[in-house]
């Protein structure tokens, strides 16, 4: 096993993928690690902050940054639909062409919301689940104790995006969908290395909603948004959705969005599983499989 605070990343056959914002890790030690970076991280934190940037993101003048962008995180551009981007934010929430992000259509297949780097999690029966030798309380983070109770023992899994990911995020499975509750926070980046001396899932602003899936029992899927990402989108919606339809999306940066499913209801995919319990992100595409429905896995 590897340690603690070292972080992998792997593909779906556990083979080690490189992390295109290692590059962050230096600064990021420097404002979480120090005295003055700390100082400075209680101005960066603040939602005012992200507004601004996201401001600036959506001038006209903001395209000049695309090119490099695009070379910097190799982004494969044929996988997007062609457009004359009007703001490097709307280069950044660009769509995916359907081809590129198939939707995995089998009933007992749970798949990925979105882009990225995915850590799942069990739930203790006391609530609790650790990130990164952090640990966390489940009615903390969800923001009602009541809500908590109905997933004790169940599964946290943690998607995590970087901005070489693709930034709209969907549906699950077919769902009746409740409402959503907005936990105002502040904003951390949502790197690792703010793991190491923050609890950001605490800590960071946050949407929660409620589906009753068709084939997964009730999941809770969580938006948090990230420094330089106050803004998360949700699309208005019908009382019942399909899966693969688009929930929403995030503005520039890094951002995570977290499934949190009930006990007995999935079953994780045993590489991915293996993957977190070794310390390793696995690397997942919107629409793909990441989990089984538990009562499917029973029966073979």
């Amino acid at each position: 096993m590897s340690e603690p605070n070292t972080l992998q990343i792997r593909d779906k056959s556990g083979r080690p993928v490189a992390d295109s914002c290692a590059s962050q890790g230096k600064l990021l030690q420097k404002l979480y690690g120090t005295a003055i970076g700390r100082s400075a991280l209680k101005i960066l934190t603040k939602p005012l902050i992200s507004d601004i940037v996201g401001e600036a993101m959506e001038h006209p003048l903001s395209t000049a940054a695309i090119p490099f962008f695009v070379k910097k995180k190799q982004i494969p551009m044929q996988d997007y639909e062609p457009e004359k981007y009007r703001s490097f934010n709307a280069f950044f929430t660009r769509t995916a062409k359907p081809s590129a992000r198939p939707v995995n259509q089998s009933p007992d297949v749970l798949i990925s919301p979105c882009d990225a780097k995915l850590t799942v999690l069990p739930i203790t029966d006391d609530l609790r689940f650790t990130v990164k030798g952090a640990e966390y309380s489940l009615p903390r983070f969800l923001g009602c104790k009541k809500l908590a109770e109905q997933f004790r023992g169940g599964w946290c899994m943690i998607f995590r995006l970087t901005p070489d990911d693709y930034h709209r995020y969907c549906y699950p499975d077919d769902a009746e969908v409740g409402k959503t509750r907005y936990i105002e926070g502040i904003l951390h980046t949502v790197n690792p290395v703010s793991a190491e001396h923050v609890k950001v899932y605490h800590e960071n602003t946050r949407t929660v909603t409620m589906l009753r899936t068709a084939h997964f029992g009730k999941l809770l899927q969580i938006e948090v948004g990230a420094m330089l990402v106050g803004k998360i989108v949700n699309h208005p919606h019908a009382p019942s959705v399909k899966r693969g339809d688009e929930k929403g999306y995030f503005a520039f940066g890094g951002s995570t969005i977290v499934l949190i499913a009930e006990k007995d209801a999935v079953t994780p995919d045993a590489q991915i599983l293996r993957n977190s319990e070794e310390n390793a992100e696995t690397v997942v595409r919107c629409g793909s499989a990441i989990a089984t429905a538990a009562d499917k896995n029973s029966q073979t």
